[in-house]
Parts: structure tokens; sequence; C-alpha cells
């Protein structure tokens, strides 16, 4: 992960009522446990938008619509003893088939490690009640911000 260099990313609020759709994770470094929307790294010559779908698709399988950009954090962090930075652009969309909210979790793969995962539903109440951070920094303002 430190790889000296600025990574830009893209994360999606997929939300039903209060709860947003996480994936969590622990760094036994720090032992810290953590979530964050979905999304992924932006590739060269690809729109935040673009690779806002493309990431949901390759992890849910899965469409969405409707991405509005709700802001850009920039966020440097320490993961597993590493540095990393990244730019992180925020979007809220909707999941074409509206059944996928109907499930208590999606499940996901993702690519660039080979890992499957479980997307879960939660709120920022349950998350903060279970000691779970919700990264990156700055998002939980966010989300209260955009209601």
């Amino acid at each position: 992960m430190n790889q000296q260099r600025i990574r830009p990313i893209v994360i999606c609020l997929l939300r039903h009522g209060d709860r947003i759709l996480v994936f969590e994770e622990y760094d036994p470094e720090k032992r810290d446990w953590f979530c964050r929307p979905l999304g992924g790294g932006i590739e060269f010559g690809e729109a935040s938008q673009a690779a806002l779908v493309r990431e949901i698709r390759e992890e849910l399988g899965v469409e969405i619509h409707q991405a509005q950009l709700l802001g850009i954090i920039e966020n440097i962090f320490t993961y597993r003893g590493a540095t990393g930075h990244e730019i992180v652009f925020i979007y809220d969309a909707a999941f074409v088939d509206e059944r996928l909210y109907e499930q208590p979790f999606l499940p996901g793969h993702e690519q660039e490690v080979n890992e499957e995962f479980q997307a879960v539903w939660r709120t920022v109440e349950e998350l903060a009640a279970r000691q779970i951070r919700l990264v990156p920094e700055g998002l939980e303002a966010l989300l209260k911000a955009n209601p």
C-alpha cells in the first residue's frame, strides 16, 4: 500500500432509510474495526462516475443509477502498518433492482485481492454502538449534511 503516491478512488453511498451499505474489516496492526461503503480505484482516463458504476458492477454484479457526486475527501491513513493517501470521490446512488434493498446482506467479490466479502446495511448509530469506525474520516459529517 505504501507506494508513495496518491490514489484516486470512488465510493458509493447506497442508502435504505437511515442505513448505508458497507463492508466491515479489521486491522490487526491497530486492533481496530472499521467499515467503508463499496467502491474502488479510478483507472487512468476513467471518469469518477464511470468508475463508480464499474466498481459496483465488479464487486456486487449489479447495476446502479441516479449517481450524484456529494463531495470529495482527502484521506491519509494507516492500514496494516502502511500509510495510504487517497482522494475519495463520494457518490450517492441507487440500485436499479429495488429488491436488493430488502436483502440483509449482499455477497461481494474484491477482484484486486481475489476475496469474497459481505456488504451489510448499517446505521451510523449501530456502527458507533459496535465501535466500528466509518471511513474515510469526514464521511459521517458528509452524510449528516446530505440526508
